[in-house]
C-alpha cells in the first residue's frame, strides 16, 4: 500500500472541503460586512433625523442626547444580529446570550437602573428644574444639580442634600417655584376682650401698606376659631413666590408692632382658679 498516495488523497479531500466551504461562506461574510457598513450608515442618518426633530421641538439637551444614544444602540444591535445571521451564527443563541447578560446586569444594578429611569422621567416630564425650591424625600431645598442617578438640593442652612432620583420619581413632591405667586397663610391670635372690628381694620391697613402684596388677588381677614383663651383670625394674601419669606417675616413684625401701638393684646395660655372656703 502506498502511504504517500493515501496522504495525498486525504489532503486533496480536505482542500476540496475547504474550498467548497469557502465558496459558500465567503459571499456570506462579504454580505455581512456590507450589511454592517450600510446598516450603520442608515442608523447614523436616522439618528441625525431624530436629533433634528427634537431640536426643532426644543427638547432638553440631556434628554435629546439620551434618546439619540438609545435609538442608535437598539438599531445597531439589530444590524449586528442581521449580519450574524448571514454568516450562519445561531441567532437564537446569540439573542438568548444578550438577554441573559441584560438580566444579570439588571439584577445586579436594579437600584441604579431605577435611579437612571427616574432621571429619564425627570427629564421627560420636568417636574422641577435647577433653581427650583422643592420638597421631596422628606427634605426641602433649592435644586442645585440634576445627575443621572441623584438630585442634589441645597437647604436653607447651606446643607447639601443628595436624593436618589427613584425616590423623587416614585413619591410625592412639592415644587414651590412652579407658580409665580404664592399665598401667605397667617394666624393672628387676639384676646376675647379686644375689639374684633379694630383687629380686622388694622390687619387691612397693614396689608394695604405692604406694596409687595398682590392686592388684586384679594385679601382674607376672617375669624376662623374661638379657642378657650383666644379668638383666631385667618390672615391670607398673595405675593410673588420670590417674595414669600421676606413678606411673611415683615408682616409678622409689623402686626406685632402695630398691635402694641393700638393696644391689641396677644393672649397667653391661662387658667382661672376659683378658691372656695369650706364651711365648718
Amino acid at each position: 500500500m502506498n502511504l504517500d498516495k493515501i496522504d495525498m488523497d486525504k489532503a486533496q479531500v480536505i482542500m476540496d472541503a475547504i474550498i467548497a466551504y469557502s465558496a459558500q461562506i465567503v459571499p456570506n461574510i462579504i454580505g455581512a460586512i456590507l450589511v454592517l457598513w450600510i446598516g450603520f450608515k442608515i442608523v447614523n442618518i436616522l439618528n441625525r433625523i431624530v436629533a433634528t426633530i427634537m431640536e426643532k421641538n426644543d427638547w432638553d439637551l440631556m434628554l435629546e442626547s439620551f434618546i439619540s444614544s438609545l435609538i442608535a444602540i437598539i438599531l445597531k444591535v439589530i444590524v449586528i444580529i442581521s449580519a450574524a445571521w448571514m454568516i450562519w451564527v445561531e441567532t437564537s443563541s446569540f439573542v438568548a446570550m444578550l438577554a441573559a447578560a441584560w438580566l444579570a446586569i439588571g439584577l445586579a444594578l436594579s437600584g441604579t437602573l431605577q435611579n437612571f429611569a427616574g432621571w429619564v422621567m425627570i427629564l421627560a416630564f420636568k417636574p422641577y428644574k435647577i433653581g427650583d425650591f422643592i420638597e421631596a424625600g422628606g427634605y426641602s431645598g433649592s435644586v442645585k444639580e440634576i445627575h443621572i442617578f441623584n438630585t442634589i438640593l441645597l437647604s436653607g442652612d447651606r446643607k447639601q442634600i443628595i436624593i436618589p432620583n427613584s425616590d423623587i420619581s416614585n413619591a410625592s413632591m412639592v415644587n414651590y417655584s412652579t407658580e409665580k405667586r404664592r399665598r401667605v397663610d397667617l394666624q393672628v391670635w387676639v384676646s376675647y376682650s379686644d375689639d374684633l372690628d379694630l383687629v380686622k381694620s388694622t390687619l387691612k391697613e397693614i396689608s394695604e401698606a405692604e406694596s409687595r402684596i398682590i392686592q388684586k388677588e384679594g385679601i382674607t381677614i376672617a375669624v376662623s376659631e374661638l379657642w378657650d383663651n383666644a379668638v383666631i383670625f385667618n390672615f391670607r394674601f398673595f405675593v410673588k413666590s420670590s417674595d414669600y419669606w421676606g413678606v411673611r417675616g415683615d408682616i409678622l413684625e409689623t402686626v406685632k408692632k402695630t398691635f402694641d401701638k393700638k393696644g391689641i393684646s396677644f393672649p397667653f395660655p391661662q387658667r382661672d382658679v376659683h378658691l372656695y372656703k369650706e364651711s365648718k
